[in-house]
């Protein structure tokens, strides 16, 4: 008896998930943070909320691929000049906190990150962070440029620091820091000890 062929199937509807994050972002916007939930989602993109659950487990999800669904690649692909790629890579990833969506949702997804107790698997926090791609830039760089203890992370989340006190703090502090201070700062803490000595690995330090 011949083995029967698996029919192919449906092809996934792109233009579900579209709408779905373009009404996710216009409530952020309209109503808040509290307000966006997956069936207020539903109603206002016209797709049903079981398509939405299919497709993220929780409005938690949701929310962050519509705020944050990465850099565009254009924007910080690496060229080699490491001064000229961490200058972009801030100015698209300032960009990108800046929305509006983002500046409702920032707030909102931080406190919730903070008060939940349950391990967060980490192909999650890849699908909305940059991260890989600021090391994408380091390992771009010219030899010798970026000295090897450093550890990207610890660059990356003093990075983070600097763009989430511009953009959510912008309405408490009068510092105006021009986009050149941020680079350099990111910069100084990859540049390599003065003499071209590398400094001992962290894990190795006592």
């Amino acid at each position: 008896m011949p083995e029967s062929r698996r029919r192919p199937g449906r092809p996934r509807d792109t233009s579900i998930d579209e709408r779905a994050l373009a009404a996710t972002r216009e409530l952020l916007v309209r109503r808040g943070f509290d307000a966006t939930t997956i069936q207020a989602v539903a109603e206002r993109s016209g797709v049903h909320a079981s398509a939405i659950y299919r497709r993220w487990p929780s409005r938690i999800e949701l929310i962050e691929e519509a705020t944050f669904p990465g850099l565009s690649p254009m924007s910080v692909r690496p060229t080699g000049d490491l001064r000229r790629d961490v200058r972009r890579f801030i100015r698209a990833y300032l960009a990108a906190f800046n929305a509006p969506a983002a500046r409702a949702a920032a707030a909102g997804l931080l406190a919730h990150h903070q008060a939940s107790r349950r391990p967060r698997p980490p192909e999650l926090d890849l699908r909305v962070s940059a991260r890989p791609q600021f090391q994408d830039i380091l390992r771009a760089a010219p030899p010798g440029s970026v000295d090897p203890a450093v550890d990207p992370d610890d660059v990356f989340d003093m990075l983070l620091g600097a763009v989430l006190a511009r953009t959510l703090l912008l309405n408490v502090t009068t510092r105006q820091r021009p986009l050149e201070r941020t680079v350099e700062m990111v910069l100084r803490l990859l540049r390599p000890l003065d003499g071209g000595e590398a400094a001992e690995p962290p894990s190795r330090q006592r």
